[in-house]
């Protein structure tokens, strides 16, 4: 059983030293194809604003309010039932995928769009606990086949801060043997309306990473970084699934989890915890000169002194600018016509992002500028 504990407050009076932590979870949700789930937040967005993202959200006291975890612990920035449960629950909200098992032990939950439809609105507004709902359609949330893969810990800086558990779930595959043929029922993902997300669409890693680097999509260091790590095991060429879900499965089992001597080296992906820090700037590189080389390896002041940390061996590089976002809005007149609105929304948003060596990023920071591209590689 994992562990459970108390309700922690989320609110501090100003002025009380740093800002509290908002646990909550996400997921890497791979379709029986071996793609990636990712939503596109809306441009209004408190945070991620237009990025797109993996589904997930905060852990909420209403829903998972008996498992929540505690306060000011070490095991807040632990795996738990609490932020398996949400992790569930908040895939659903967004995407309307549910990931759920039949009580009687036969396999997934499959209900029809309505049921699904009518759950999401009473599961997203509270009318309804989650468990409750599941148990009344002869299901439960199958927490037992996320995988923990890292934790991230927003730095004391940043203006909102999280402490996310990071999921990998794989939707069963699709097999054909000589005696029976099994097809996993996927719901096609659909995003909320318009309230947090516009967009929920499945692609190959390789694809999201290239959109990104091309400046069509929006994605945030630990977004990049993740689909980094699983995209050379999901290459979107090969349909051999089950062998490209075997090795990744077997990277995130493997310890060390590096070539770099260091003690998180010894630390699994599934307890790793990173807390992005600048350690210094590229003065060369592919996209040119300043991008920040972002720090993996510390996992945030809370846990400093905990023996726990993250990856050393690699970096992320990006640069992060002021950039113009588009949201279209629908408005109806007073004659009930609807028009479609263009918002244009200034943010900051990160851009050339690349995950490289960190022997090989450090180099780049303090070698002489000269032109030429730099070399990108796990």
């Amino acid at each position: 059983m994992l562990p459970k504990a108390e309700i922690p407050p989320l609110n501090k009076a100003p002025g009380t030293g740093p800002l509290p932590i908002r646990p909550s979870s996400s997921v890497i949700l791979l379709s029986p194809a071996n793609q990636v789930l990712l939503l596109h937040r809306v441009a209004k967005s408190t945070s991620f604003a237009s990025a797109h993202v993996f589904p997930g959200g905060n852990l909420s006291s209403f829903h998972e309010g008996d498992d929540y975890p505690l306060p000011k612990d070490a095991e807040l920035h632990r795996d738990s039932e609490a932020y398996r449960l949400a992790a569930v629950r908040e895939t659903f909200e967004e995407s309307g995928i549910l990931l759920a098992r039949r009580q009687d032990g036969g396999g997934l939950l499959e209900l029809s769009e309505e049921e699904l439809e009518e759950g999401r609105r009473e599961v997203f507004g509270d009318r309804v606990k989650f468990t409750a709902w599941l148990e009344g359609k002869g299901g439960e949330a199958d927490i037992e086949n996320l995988i923990p893969f890292t934790r991230w810990i927003t730095p004391q800086n940043q203006r909102k801060r999280f402490t996310t558990q990071m999921y990998l779930y794989m939707l069963p595959l699709n097999t054909t043997t000589a005696e029976s043929q099994t097809r996993t029922v996927v719901q096609t993902p659909t995003h909320d309306g318009g309230v947090e997300h516009t967009a929920a669409l499945f692609d190959s890693p390789s694809t999201w990473l290239a959109k990104a680097s091309a400046g069509e999509i929006i994605l945030y260091p630990p977004q990049f970084y993740l689909l980094t790590l699983i995209s050379r095991f999901l290459p979107k060429q090969s349909s051999n699934y089950d062998e490209q879900r075997e090795k990744l499965i077997s990277f995130l089992r493997r310890v060390p989890t590096s070539s770099v001597k260091h003690p998180t080296s010894d630390i699994p992906w599934a307890e790793k915890v990173m807390s992005p820090e600048v350690v210094s700037f590229a003065k060369q590189g592919s996209y040119g000169n300043g991008r920040v080389i972002l720090g993996l390896a510390k996992p945030g002041q809370e846990l400093m002194d905990s023996g726990r940390g993250g990856d050393v061996e690699r970096v992320v590089l990006v640069d992060f600018r002021k950039e113009e976002v588009e949201e279209v809005k629908e408005e109806q007149t007073e004659g009930g016509e609807v028009v479609k609105k263009v918002v244009k929304t200034a943010v900051r948003v990160p851009r050339d992002l690349e995950v490289m060596e960190r022997a090989e990023a450090m180099a780049m920071a303090a070698a002489p500028e000269k032109k030429g591209k730099g070399s990108s590689k796990l």
